[in-house]
């Protein structure tokens, strides 16, 4: 079995990708992800700083080629 990695998912992308990375790691629904993420950006800047990072740090999925 091959370990899951976090990337940062193009196709499905609003911003950055990081929401839908972080969902699709977890098996959740994004749009749970988004609001989750948006409510501790709101509450606390750690949230927005947090999103930041993980826009720099996080690598882009590979692309699956057309079969």
């Amino acid at each position: 079995m091959e370990p899951r990695k976090l990337y940062r998912i193009r196709e499905k992308r609003v911003i950055c990708g990081v929401c839908a990375g972080v969902a699709e790691y977890f098996n959740i629904d994004a749009a749970i992800v988004r609001i989750l993420w948006a409510a501790a950006a709101f509450a606390w800047s750690i949230g927005f700083w947090a999103y930041i990072i993980a826009a720099i740090v996080l690598p882009d999925k590979p692309a699956v080629p057309p079969q």
